[in-house]
């Protein structure tokens, strides 16, 4: 036996005053509307009334405490997987439009040769094989039972064009991972489907700030 299903819960709401992309960096944590928006889909999983047998986040703090909630409402512990982690990026701690803004600097500027790879981080190929290969163990790892992993925008929008079978590179404004969002992977055949997507935080949105997401 192995989990019936893998949801994917991206991270709430950043405290970022400085708007900065903070990426990989340490200590930016949930703001108080990130920590509602965490209860939200903790709620909205319980709701479900689906068993969870495993949580897992990615290391980072923001993550860590998005899954927190989670934990708490399914009275299990919290696991760590560094597959599911944000990507590497050269703009981290930067701001990046505006007045003093990296797009706006010479210097930052052979970042951005090539948006397809992309040549500012991580290969978009290279952040969906690892994050595949984390779920998947992840299905693995219990004999029955959903398995929650916590993660954030980009590596959850590469698993869903992955089994979309879409083209990695894309429009980043375009994206569908919304703060702390659940993307629900099935599968139906032995094969991975996305085959759910729901937004608890929804209400919460309004004047939410996700501009320091990679």
């Amino acid at each position: 036996m192995v989990a019936r299903q893998v949801h994917l819960v991206r991270h709430g709401e950043v405290f970022n005053p400085e708007c900065v992309l903070y990426g990989r960096l340490p200590g930016f944590r949930l703001s108080d509307l990130g920590a509602q928006m965490a209860e939200a889909a903790a709620a909205d999983l319980v709701e479900r009334g689906r068993p969870v047998a495993r949580i897992i986040s990615s290391p980072l703090q923001r993550a860590q405490e998005s899954a927190a909630p989670i934990a708490a409402a399914f009275t299990l512990p919290v696991d760590i997987d560094p597959r599911i982690i944000e990507p590497t990026n050269f703009f981290e701690g930067k701001r990046m439009r505006g007045t003093g803004g990296a797009l706006r600097d010479p210097r930052s500027w052979h970042a951005l040769i090539n948006p397809l790879r992309p040549s500012w981080g991580e290969p978009f190929d290279s952040i969906a094989k690892r994050m595949l290969a984390a779920i998947e163990d992840a299905r693995n790892s219990v004999d029955e039972g959903d398995v929650v992993l916590v993660s954030h925008q980009l590596p959850i929008w590469m698993v869903h064009r992955a089994l979309a079978r879409q083209r990695l590179p894309h429009d980043p404004r375009k994206r569908r991972c919304d703060l702390s969002s659940i993307t629900t992977l099935s599968w139906p055949g032995g094969f991975p489907d996305e085959t759910g997507y729901s937004n608890p935080a929804l209400s919460l949105q309004v004047g939410a700030s996700d501009v320091g997401a990679v």
